[in-house]
């Protein structure tokens, strides 16, 4: 059975304000396997962050139980602190020192040696292409190397789960996909990853499984594919050479539309591979010849806006 990098059961939390009691978390459970990516989303005011504001040690749960990195959270909090790192959605960079600097700095807030923290520095900068730019103030970085640099920051003390809090949020699209692949780096070496995002084309491509937080439950947990096939909607487009292969395949696809001036036929479908298999199989049983053929499904923002309910995305 595959280590459990966070199994959390039951976990709850509640405020106290001048309106009474806000149930934060109702109750959730999780359970994240080592050396993968799990993605937690959800709208605004879901409990994303309560919730890794607890599994990091930085807030108390009311009542669950929960395992960091084989550590229980409450009796074993220091270990746990010792085994995570956190990179949140705004950098810990400090601008007035330089790239080097700052990995220097981090090294000694973890109490590495001298020796050991200028070897970890250069091994960092030079994973993080920021070799040429180490000696200079981190207030000239890019975006995109600010944020590297704060992800080296955060790995500077080995840690085996990582919690990352929206890591490309302002970066263009070719710097954002940099980071992603620095992150599946991390995980092929072994680094458990708790994603956090507003960017849902980024939990679909980096998560293995992805949860979908809502009113402080869990309201759909799977994988990608899992999930998007939970929502309605999606369809197979067969396109033809001419008017009579389309007329057959319509006469034997009877829940298909067609369009005649296009020369296609629509077959709803949730686009699966052995969907796909099966439809070719009767056409070809059939001499049918299919010139061309797509698949719609639909995506993480449909899955998102159908089951929260929402018109914004999943901060």
């Amino acid at each position: 059975m595959t280590n459990q990098a966070i199994a959390a059961e039951g976990l709850r939390k509640s405020y106290r304000d001048k309106n009474g009691e806000k149930v934060v978390l109702d109750g959730i459970d999780l359970h994240v396997p080592e050396g993968t990516i799990f993605s937690l989303l959800g709208p605004n005011g879901a409990g994303k962050t309560t919730t890794v504001q607890i599994l990091s040690t930085l807030a108390r749960a009311d009542a669950g139980r929960v395992r960091v990195a084989g550590f229980d959270l409450d009796r074993q909090a220091d270990d746990v602190r010792g085994a995570i790192g956190v990179t949140g959605q705004y950098s810990a960079v400090d601008k007035l020192l330089t790239g080097e600097e700052n990995l220097l700095l981090m090294a000694d807030l973890r109490h590495l040696p001298r020796r050991d923290g200028k070897r970890r520095a250069a091994e960092l900068l030079e994973r993080f292409d920021l070799v040429d730019a180490a000696r200079k103030p981190a207030s000239t970085y890019s975006g995109g190397m600010q944020r590297r640099l704060d992800l080296a920051m955060t790995l500077v003390g080995d840690p085996r789960l990582i919690f990352l809090d929206e890591p490309t949020t302002g970066l263009d699209p070719r710097s954002r996909r940099s980071m992603w692949e620095m992150v599946r780096g991390l995980v092929a070496d072994g680094v458990t990853i708790f994603l956090t995002t507003q960017y849902l084309e980024e939990a679909d491509q980096l998560a293995d499984r992805i949860a979908l937080l809502d009113g402080g439950r869990l309201i759909a947990e799977g994988t990608a594919a899992e999930l998007k096939r939970l929502i309605p909607g999606g369809h197979i487009e067969l396109s033809f050479a001419g008017p009579d292969p389309l007329d057959a395949a319509r006469s034997v696809l009877g829940t298909a539309v067609a369009d005649p001036e296009a020369l296609t036929l629509r077959i709803p479908s949730d686009g699966s591979v052995g969907a796909v298999r099966e439809l070719l199989a009767l056409l070809d049983e059939r001499s049918i010849d299919v010139a061309a053929m797509s698949v719609r499904t639909p995506d993480l923002d449909d899955v998102f806006l159908t089951l929260t309910g929402q018109k914004e995305t999943a901060r």
